[in-house]
């Protein structure tokens, strides 16, 4: 039981893939201007990371290592298997939710390239994680992903009822906002010794 919750606590505050670790920025930006849009974004991102947990740890485990081929062709079965998998959600969004598919707009697809999710399936084989640690680290380094790119859609939301100097309109004051939220979440790393 205190390795799932190291595991949340872990993947959610601690090793928050974007404020701590710095992956994932590219959506973490464009994505947060408004919080339904960011919500959106961040359960596709949940989904998306918690499956390709689970599939790139079966094909790592039952046919990369296997065959001895783990060491050089495993970034690249990831990426194949990530962009299947983002594929398949911006196929069902797009069905089911055509107006929040059209609100991500190019940020969807590029959920593929997403560093974070890349960085989830890779940290789990180098953490030696097993099934049901890759999945639920998939899971809550995706909450950690939704949570930061909520709180940044809110405060952005709320900047703009703001008298904020002409030069730090925009980008500057977004990414000292997302500095400044980071500085916050790494003190949690001090909490639980993490």
């Amino acid at each position: 039981m205190s390795t799932f919750f190291l595991i949340i606590i872990g993947s959610v505050f601690v090793n928050n893939f974007v404020l701590n670790q710095f992956l994932g920025i590219c959506p973490f930006i464009g994505v947060s201007r408004k919080t339904e849009t960011a919500l959106g974004m961040g359960f596709a991102v949940i989904f998306v990371m918690a499956i390709a947990s689970v599939f790139t740890y079966i094909v790592n485990q039952y046919i990369l290592v296997p065959l001895g081929l783990d060491g050089f062709m495993q970034t690249i079965a990831f990426i194949l298997i990530i962009a299947a998998l983002v594929q398949s959600v911006e196929i069902i969004i797009k069905k089911f939710s055509p107006s929040l598919y059209s609100a991500l707009g190019v940020y969807l697809p590029l959920i593929t390239t997403n560093c974070a999710v890349l960085g989830v399936a890779l940290l789990n084989i180098t953490k030696a994680y097993v099934l049901w640690q890759a999945f639920f680290n998939g899971i809550f380094a995706g909450v950690g992903f939704t949570i930061a790119i909520v709180l940044l859609a809110g405060i952005r939301e709320g900047m703009k009822r703001a008298d904020i100097p002409e030069n730090f309109k925009g980008f500057p004051i977004t990414l000292i906002a997302a500095a400044i939220m980071s500085m916050a979440f790494g003190a949690f790393s001090g909490m639980f010794g993490l």
